[in-house]
């Protein structure tokens, strides 16, 4: 695996990736044939890391977590970290790259996730766009526990994917990729959310300057009201124990960068 730094806040960690360093670690896996995991961190999901026991055990087994929300750059960075603006991966961003960059080396591609129709939609885009590209799709709704999510396996595993996008949103992704992880034949498995409903227009994309200002949450936020609600104004408010921590061992000089 590449050695790429971590920071720790809010009691979690995370990859201190910029998108040229995040698409290097995949190629890192891809060429050596090793299988990968790569989560990411949000407030969201460090809300869950803390409440939900298989969300923890997940992110126990992932390799790397690329950071996706501008509070935890600011936060990372007001408690000492090295965090910039570029080093905040939201898909939107960097999907589109990877799918380019997966035409052009030939890389074998899965999207799983999505309403029906929805992902194959986003695929046909994909390639009608970059001739040549190998993606398949299967979307995400059925259920985790049936001979449906047997059959999934087997038809990513037959199409023997370099990279496996999974786009169930939290937890449901992280719990599927906990439970068969160890089934798949896929080099890398990375988590994207609704990415694929945004690149296809199923959901308003925020504007991009949004993102790069902090408040891409809120132009979510008043897309999806009623999903996104509880996420955005109740969740963080359970993360101030942890940011009482992350100032005591700022005070206390025991934050530091770490190394994977």
């Amino acid at each position: 695996m590449n050695h790429v730094a971590k920071c720790s806040v809010l009691g979690v960690w995370a990859n201190v990736f910029t998108i040229d360093t995040f698409m290097a670690t995949m190629r890192q896996a891809i060429n050596s044939h090793t299988r990968c995991i790569i989560g990411n961190h949000n407030l969201h999901s460090i809300y869950l890391h803390h409440h939900d026991a298989q969300m923890h055990a997940f992110f126990e087994v992932v390799d790397y977590a690329y950071i996706d929300g501008m509070p935890f750059v600011l936060w990372g960075k007001l408690m000492g970290f090295p965090l910039e603006r570029v080093h905040r991966l939201t898909c939107v961003d960097w999907v589109p790259q990877l799918i380019e960059r997966c035409a052009v080396e030939h890389w074998r591609v899965f999207y799983l996730g999505a309403k029906p129709g929805v992902a194959a939609r986003g695929a046909e885009q994909f390639r009608t766009q970059l001739p040549g590209l190998n993606i398949a799709t299967a979307h995400g709704y059925f259920d985790l526990d049936s001979a449906d999510n047997a059959r999934i396996v087997a038809q990513i595993n037959a199409f023997d994917p370099d990279i496996l996008l999974v786009g169930m949103g939290m937890p449901r992704q992280e719990d599927w990729i906990y439970q068969n992880y160890t089934q798949l034949s896929a080099r890398c498995i990375i988590t994207v959310g609704a990415v694929i409903d945004y690149l296809t227009g199923e959901i308003p994309t925020p504007p991009r300057w949004t993102g790069q200002m902090g408040l891409e949450w809120l132009a979510r936020l008043i897309a999806e009201p009623r999903r996104l609600g509880k996420r955005y104004l109740v969740e963080p408010w359970f993360l101030l124990p942890y940011m009482a921590q992350d100032v005591t061992a700022r005070l206390r000089g025991r934050h530091g960068r770490e190394e994977a």
